[in-house]
C-alpha cells in the first residue's frame, strides 16, 4: 500500500545541502509572533540553489508538502492536537457540531474548541496554531513563487510551471481557510487578515476580504492554467483538478458565483478519472491514499513518525488513540437519526448506546484490526479530499443557481451508490432539494473536515444532539462569533497595524 514518501523530505534536504541554509529550512515561526519568519530560506539563497540545481523549486514544493503532517506546525509542540492541516478538519468539524466529543477524559478539544471558548478569547493558543500554520504555508509558498520569477511571472521551465502552479494553489487553499476561520460570513468590505505576497514582507495591515478573495481567485486560477498537463507522482502534490476544486470552494464561500462554482465541479466530474466509493466500500476504512475516489491525500509511512500525536491518533478508536483510550469523537446524534436506515453509511458508526462507544467511526475510519491498536506509529493515510466532493458542490451550486435538474443528477449519482432506492431524489425541489443535499454533505463527508465549510455555505442553524458534552439543544447560527476564531494574543502585541486596527 505505500510508497515511499521520504523521498518528499529527502528532496527538502537537498535543498538545505545546496544552499546551505540553517536546520530550520520551513520555520516560520513569526518576528510578529506568528506570520513572520524568524529563519527561513530566503529567496535569495533559493535563487542561488536554483543556479546549480534546477531542481530545488519543485523540492522545496515538497517540503511544503510535508508541512502539512508535521507535528507542532502550528507553533505549539506541547499539545497533542497540533499535527498539520488535519488538526484544522478536527477543529471544524467539532465547533461545527457534526462531530461530539462524547466522553472527554484527557480534556483535549473541550474548553477550547468543544465549548467554543477559543473563539472567545484571543489569548487561548488554538488559535493561534490555526494562525501560525496557514501563514507558515503561505510563507513557504511565497518562497517558491519570488524565486520562479515573482507573482506575475510564467516559468518557461515546465517543471518550474507546474512548482508555480502548486505553490500559487497552495497559498490559495491557506488563505481560504484563514478567511473561513476568522471571519464570520463574507463581507467585502471587512478586513479580516493581512495579505502577505512575498517572502520578505515586514508586518502589514489587515487586507480586505474583497481584496484576499480576489487574490485568491487570482491564484487559483492562474494554477489550474500553470498546471495543465502536470502529472502528479504522488496525490500530495495539487494538480489541475484539486485546484479547481480549492476555487470552487472559494467561490462558493464567496457566494453569487453559483454559476462559476457548479461549472468548475463540473468540469472536474467530466474529466477526473477518479471514481465514487461503492456502497460496499464506504466501511473500508478510509486509510489508503491509493482509493481511487481520493482526489487529494497523502501516503503516511513509519518514516514520518507519527503516532499518538495525528489525527488518527486522536479520531481512531483502531489507533493507539484517545479515541479508544478515552476521549471519543462520534457522529452528532441528531445527525445520525438522519442517516435512512437502508443508507450504507449507517454501518459506518457504532450503534449500540450500551457499549460507551456510542456512533463511534469504527467502521468509517479503522487504522488496525484491534480496538487500542498493536502499534504506536501510524501508517495509515491522510485524506484531503475526494471525488464525492465534486458531486456534492455541483448538486449544492446547480440548486442554488436555479438549474434543479441538474442537482438532482449530481446528487442521485451519489445516492444511488448509498441507498437502494434513491428514486425520491426525483421529486425534490426549492428549500426541500437544498437542505436534502446539504444533509447528505453533512453525512457523506463526516469526519473529513468539511462540515464547517457547507454550514457556512449553506448560512444554517446548528443544533447540538444529546451526545455532546456542552451546548446541547442551543441553536447557534453559521455567523455567530462564536464560530470565529479570534486573532491570537502575540500578533496582536508584535504587529502594531494589527494592534490598531482592533482597537
Amino acid at each position: 500500500m505505500k510508497k515511499n514518501i521520504i523521498k518528499l523530505f529527502s528532496l527538502a534536504a537537498a535543498t538545505i545541502m545546496v544552499t546551505g541554509c540553517n536546520e530550520d529550512l520551513l520555520d516560520n515561526s513569526g518576528v510578529s509572533g506568528t506570520s513572520q519568519p524568524t529563519e527561513e530560506l530566503t529567496s535569495a539563497q533559493l535563487a542561488e540553489g536554483s543556479a546549480e540545481n534546477p531542481n530545488i523549486p519543485a523540492a522545496f514544493i515538497g517540503g511544503l508538502y510535508a508541512q502539512m503532517v508535521e507535528r507542532a506546525s502550528g507553533g505549539d509542540p506541547g499539545s497533542h492536537m497540533d499535527f498539520g492541516h488535519k488538526s484544522y478538519d478536527v477543529f471544524s468539524d467539532m465547533v461545527s457540531g457534526d462531530m461530539a466529543l462524547s466522553v472527554s477524559t484527557y480534556g483535549w478539544y473541550r474548553a477550547a474548541i468543544t465549548e467554543l471558548q477559543a473563539m472567545q478569547d484571543f489569548t487561548f493558543g488554538e488559535n493561534r496554531m490555526v494562525w501560525r500554520y496557514y501563514y507558515r504555508i503561505v510563507r513557504s509558498a511565497n518562497t517558491v513563487i519570488s524565486n520562479l520569477g515573482g507573482n506575475d511571472a510564467v516559468p518557461e521551465n515546465i517543471d518550474n510551471r507546474y512548482a508555480m502552479g502548486q505553490a500559487k494553489a497552495m497559498r490559495a487553499h491557506s488563505y481560504f481557510y484563514l478567511a473561513q476561520f476568522f471571519q464570520r460570513s463574507y463581507d467585502s468590505s471587512e478586513a479580516i487578515l493581512p495579505m502577505y505576497l512575498e517572502p520578505g514582507s515586514e508586518n502589514i495591515e489587515k487586507s480586505t476580504a474583497e481584496a484576499i478573495y480576489t487574490q485568491m481567485e487570482k491564484d487559483l486560477t492562474e494554477a489550474i492554467s500553470l498546471l495543465e498537463g502536470f502529472n502528479r507522482a504522488q496525490k500530495n502534490q495539487v494538480d489541475q483538478n484539486v485546484a479547481r476544486m480549492i476555487l470552487a470552494y472559494v467561490l462558493g464561500a464567496k457566494g453569487g458565483r453559483d454559476g462559476d462554482v457548479a461549472a468548475l465541479t463540473q468540469e472536474v466530474i467530466n474529466t477526473t478519472s477518479h471514481t465514487m466509493l461503492a456502497a460496499a466500500d464506504v466501511t473500508n476504512g478510509f486509510n489508503d491514499v491509493n482509493t481511487n475516489s481520493w482526489m487529494w491525500g497523502i501516503d503516511i509511512t513509519e518514516n514520518l513518525g507519527l503516532g499518538l500525536v495525528s489525527w488518527w491518533g486522536q479520531i481512531d478508536a483502531f489507533s493507539y488513540s484517545y479515541a479508544w483510550a478515552g476521549d471519543y469523537k462520534v457522529m452528532d446524534a441528531d445527525l445520525y437519526a438522519q442517516i435512512a436506515a437502508d443508507d450504507a453509511r449507517k454501518g459506518q458508526f457504532l450503534n449500540d448506546p450500551s457499549s460507551g462507544r456510542h456512533l463511534q467511526p469504527l467502521f468509517k475510519f479503522f487504522a488496525s484490526s484491534e480496538i487500542g491498536g498493536t502499534s504506536r506509529t501510524v501508517t495509515a493515510d491522510y485524506v484531503y479530499m475526494r471525488i464525492e466532493e465534486a458531486y456534492l458542490l455541483n448538486a449544492e451550486a446547480n440548486a442554488k443557481s436555479g438549474n434543479e435538474p441538474g442537482a438532482r443528477t449530481s446528487l442521485k449519482a451519489l445516492m444511488e451508490l448509498r441507498v437502494p432506492d434513491a428514486s425520491y431524489v426525483d421529486a425534490l425541489a426549492g428549500t426541500n432539494l437544498r437542505n436534502e443535499i446539504y444533509l447528505q454533505t453533512r453525512i457523506e463527508l463526516w469526519g473529513e473536515g468539511k462540515s464547517y465549510l457547507a454550514m457556512k455555505r449553506n448560512q444554517a442553524t446548528t443544533t447540538r444532539g444529546a451526545n455532546h458534552l456542552s451546548l446541547v439543544g442551543t441553536p447557534i447560527d453559521y455567523n455567530d462569533e462564536r464560530f470565529q476564531f479570534e486573532i491570537p494574543l502575540d500578533e496582536i502585541q508584535n504587529n502594531p497595524f494589527i494592534n490598531n486596527q482592533n482597537n
